[in-house]
């Protein structure tokens, strides 16, 4: 039975798809990297805000067309867009023929299996909707095949308990539910003994890890462990919260070298009345506070953080201290969205809508502040001398790789130049050029 797989959404999404195409090689399917020849075409969804609806639709739409063609057979619709909108989604995409929700993936196999055994087209969807608050997040006995080349994603908690105002996913994920010390070890041997170079630990907010089980602060032993059980590994924690992010953890990042040095916080505004609108608790002094001390205790810091503009309520003050305040911290990197409104979110009710049109002028004036502020500090990185990990070699002589201060996906790359270099092994780089968000440079 040959099966494709299209991931869409956050890395924690990927992560899934991962496992369940883990679960469908133990049950003898075969995945292929394309859908032409596909018996199953499955879709891992996004829904998070109205722009990954419409790109898990989309998808959908041009998967079914598969379907139509007589190639594909069945069509099975997983993730958060089910999760969302359950049995609402059936007479919206008729073309579906299963729809599994988040607490649902363990079970992908058994339900592609059930899809194969019937003889034609079985009718009306069917739904699998379990609780994600009854799945353990444990990954003891839960293969996985990694689809990232040197790098790989570790997923230490499912779910989050803070409910901002502006945001779904309790709803869709669950309650916080951290993994144990024990359980994200032994995933990550298995990662490293397949020869990954790079772990990259992943949740709604890392460092919310071990809250739920009555031990805040606990993301520290794990990143102190990871570092000693893989010490050639780099070791990087994205999603951290600014209220939760400690002294233990910001001290390992400083002391250890392969954990790295780079912070990926997103603080989403830095006016006060938005923050607290948002459902967030820290103040804009409390971030002044952290940044600063991030740059003055842990040498060569990266900063990383994502902005969400027109949020109801935002003045144009309100925007303008948001401006300020970038320019003022100069993060390294930076993305920003603008506000996506569903009846579901708790700010749907807060008055003062802005309209999209000056949420789109918002984002734009952000970027291109950016866009000055990375293009500088990425010119004061010409002449160091810095490890990257190769991911690519596009052509002969041309490699393109990451340094600790770029994470994947969502930040540049540098191209290197040079011979006898390996993809997924990291070398000494000079850098020689840089633009706005990109390096370059040579082996040493």
């Amino acid at each position: 039975m040959n099966i494709y797989l299209v991931s869409l959404g956050c890395a924690r999404n990927l992560v899934d798809s991962e496992v369940m195409l883990g679960h469908l090689t133990e049950a003898r399917c075969t995945i292929i990297d394309s859908p032409e020849e596909a018996d199953v075409i499955i879709i891992n969804t996004c829904s998070f805000i109205t722009s990954a609806v419409d790109e898990s639709i989309d998808t959908i739409l041009e998967m079914a067309e598969y379907k139509k063609k007589g190639t594909c057979r069945y069509l099975v619709v997983a993730g958060c867009l089910p999760q969302r909108f359950k049995e609402d989604a059936v007479p919206e995409l008729p073309e579906v023929d299963l729809f599994i929700g988040t607490g649902g993936y363990e079970r992908i196999a058994e339900e592609v299996n059930r899809l194969m055994a019937v003889d034609g087209r079985i009718g009306k969807a069917t739904c699998l909707f379990p609780d994600p608050n009854s799945t353990s997040p444990a990954r003891t006995h839960s293969p996985r095949i990694t689809t990232t080349g040197p790098l790989a994603y570790l997923k230490i908690a499912e779910g989050c308990s803070r409910h901002c105002t502006y945001c779904i996913i309790p709803s869709l994920r669950g309650r916080y539910r951290s993994r144990s010390v024990a359980d994200i070890t032994a995933e990550a041997g298995r990662l490293i003994d397949a020869g990954v170079q790079e772990l990259n630990l992943v949740a709604e907010s890392t460092t919310d890890y071990g809250e739920d089980l009555g031990e805040p602060g606990k993301l520290a032993e794990v990143l102190e462990t990871l570092s000693d059980q893989a010490p050639d590994a780099w070791i990087r924690f994205l999603y951290a919260f600014p209220d939760t992010l400690d002294d233990a953890t910001i001290k390992l990042a400083a002391d250890r070298e392969n954990v790295c040095a780079y912070f990926d916080i997103p603080i989403q505004h830095a006016s006060d009345p938005i923050i607290k609108k948002m459902g967030r608790h820290y103040t804009q002094a409390d971030l002044k506070a952290l940044f600063a001390r991030l740059r003055k205790e842990v040498p060569g810091v990266a900063l990383r953080t994502t902005l969400i503009v027109g949020f109801p309520g935002e003045t144009e003050e309100d925007f303008q201290e948001l401006l300020d305040f970038i320019t003022e911290v100069e993060f390294d990197h930076l993305g920003v969205f603008t506000y996506s409104d569903s009846e579901e979110q708790a700010s749907h009710a807060l008055p003062g809508h802005v309209d999209e049109e000056i949420a789109q002028m918002r984002q734009d004036t952000l970027m291109a502040a950016q866009e000055e502020i990375s293009a500088r500090r990425n010119m004061a990185r010409v002449g160091m001398v810095t490890k990257v990990l190769i991911e690519e070699n596009p052509e002969e002589g041309v490699f393109i790789g990451r340094t600790f201060f770029q994470a994947p996906e969502v930040d540049g790359v540098t191209f290197v130049y040079g011979d006898g270099i390996t993809v997924g092994s990291f070398v000494d780089v000079r850098i020689t050029d840089a633009i706005v968000y990109d390096l370059s440079g040579e082996v040493v």
